[in-house]
């Protein structure tokens, strides 16, 4: 394993050395994204609209954040779990997205997207949302405030940690752990 640094938006060629395992510092601006604006953004490029932010290069991050307390510009950011986003991701893929971040295992229709679109999957730790919150430096509403937590957010990092889960190559941390784990290494 390995550690990057990487700065978004992100290009192609950033991801090439990446490898399932590598720590990933990311700075620069990631977008919070779940179910409903997942819906809303599939359904706005179904119909040639464009998206309220540019989808080009972009990282979206599973995650709803919590209000933020005094002092501090947001407050709990953990990750959620990416299955749910499934059903839209190859939409949002192919418009552009480079990078998701969320926890757990992806469909086979989003790792086939994945290696259509180019773009990869990287997971954050959950229950670590006080900890990744410390990462944000800024917090801008970009689209559908009336979703609450669960709205557009653009969040300006410093070194927010994930960890390749998807790479380009189609490798796939969680199958691989699970095979290790479950199957002892015979790849059941």
């Amino acid at each position: 394993m390995k550690a990057f640094s990487l700065h978004t938006p992100l290009a192609e060629s950033d991801l090439l050395p990446l490898q399932a395992g590598d720590q990933v510092l990311l700075t620069g601006r990631l977008y919070t994204a779940r179910d409903t604006v997942h819906q809303r953004l599939a359904a706005l490029l179904a119909k040639g609209l464009s998206p309220p932010f540019p989808l080009e290069g972009s990282v979206l991050y599973y995650c709803g954040p919590s209000p933020a307390p005094p002092g501090r510009v947001i407050g709990s950011a953990g990750p959620t779990t990416a299955g749910r986003m499934d059903p839209y991701t190859p939409a949002l893929l192919a418009a552009g997205v480079r990078a998701t971040i969320g926890k757990g295992p992806r469909s086979p229709a989003v790792h086939q997207a994945m290696a259509q679109y180019r773009a990869i999957y990287l997971a954050a730790t959950g229950g670590t949302g006080a900890l990744l919150a410390q990462t944000i430096t800024e917090v801008l509403l970009v689209a559908y405030p009336e979703l609450g937590p669960e709205a557009i957010y653009r969040l300006q990092v410093v070194d927010f940690p994930a960890i390749v889960a998807i790479d380009l190559a189609g490798r796939d941390l969680y199958r691989e752990v699970r095979q290790l784990t479950v199957c002892g290494g015979t790849g059941c």
